[in-house]
């Protein structure tokens, strides 16, 4: 009989603020954010009698509103979630007239401790989601994988906002980052966004050599995603690389992409810790994360267990 599974989840929750024009006139939806997508997906992704440990920090005016949610997951045991004085993240989403989207943040809360991760290592696996871009520092990440190491437990990595800078009006701006390598140092998998792998790097190194510099550094696997193009698997195996090209997966529309990002990592290392297979990993996340772009906000995520499988992707080998 297989053993329960047990996963931490480390990174900020926010509150998502949308400001859609509609008829020249602004609405403002808000939804709950940030490593929510994770928690959710993750949860709805793994068994009922599996466990999730979310480790973040939550105003002491909407703790018991927030346990009370994480709760309700069934799942997720949030002893992990600690009161603090902070307000909760805010992340504003402004539509531009040419189609794109600027993104704002606001009351970043501080880096999670590792004081406060500590007592939930001894998981099968470790999820990181740098969704504010400041949710663990550098040393944390260093203390975290020296306790991990020995006892061979996975860390997944979502780069996410780690990459974006923030400017004195509190937008988000793309800014490559010096010390990527010690990022990406001794990490199981990692994920990247086309734009965020395009961007990572303060050497300017196109794909291919991304590619080649990132995955010594003791990385078995690199997702990098592509919206609707799909997803690309580098995967490591005896010091050979393979490529694994997964299609995108057409939708009748694509209503928002916040949060894609979120619930194709939860999706992936969910299934890569029941299969230990980085190919059906990616594929389970490619196609959660297109199911994600069909509605607003994490209602709706239950129904991933109920999503159809993806087409298999072409193999090659590199090099």
């Amino acid at each position: 009989m297989a053993k329960d599974t047990k996963v931490t989840v480390i990174g900020h929750l926010a509150r998502d603020v949308y400001h859609l024009m509609n008829d020249d006139k602004e609405e403002v939806v808000e939804t709950l954010g940030g490593i929510f997508y994770s928690l959710a997906a993750l949860s709805f992704s793994l068994a009922p009698e599996d466990k999730i440990f979310p480790v973040f920090g939550i105003h002491e005016d909407e703790y018991d509103k927030i346990i009370e949610l994480l709760q309700h997951l069934g799942n997720v045991d949030p002893k992990g979630v600690y009161r603090t004085k902070e307000k909760t993240n805010e992340v504003h989403f402004f539509s531009n007239p040419a189609g794109g989207r600027t993104e704002c943040s606001k009351h970043i809360a501080s880096p999670i401790p590792f004081s406060k991760i500590k007592p939930f290592l001894d998981v099968d696996g470790v999820l990181i989601n740098m969704a504010s871009g400041f949710d663990i520092l550098l040393e944390t990440l260093d203390t975290i994988r020296m306790n991990v190491r020995e006892d061979g437990i996975p860390i997944h990595f979502d780069f996410h906002s780690l990459t974006l800078g923030v400017d004195d009006e509190q937008t988000r701006y793309r800014r490559p980052l010096s010390d990527w390598r010690r990022w990406c140092f001794m990490l199981h998998s990692i994920q990247l966004s086309e734009p965020e792998a395009a961007g990572l790097t303060a050497e300017r190194y196109d794909e291919a050599m991304l590619i080649n510099q990132l995955m010594p550094l003791m990385v078995s696997g690199l997702v990098i995603t592509r919206g609707e193009g799909g997803a690309t698997l580098i995967r490591q195996e005896h010091k050979k690389l393979f490529r694994h090209d997964i299609p995108g997966i057409g939708v009748s529309a694509v209503v928002d992409t916040v949060g894609c990002g979120d619930v194709f990592g939860a999706a992936f290392f969910a299934e890569f810790l029941k299969s230990k297979d980085l190919v059906k990993a990616a594929e389970a996340g490619n196609k959660a994360a297109s199911f994600k772009s069909t509605f607003r906000g994490p209602d709706g995520l239950e129904s991933l267990r109920q999503q159809p499988a993806s087409t298999p992707p072409a193999t090659r080998a590199e090099g």
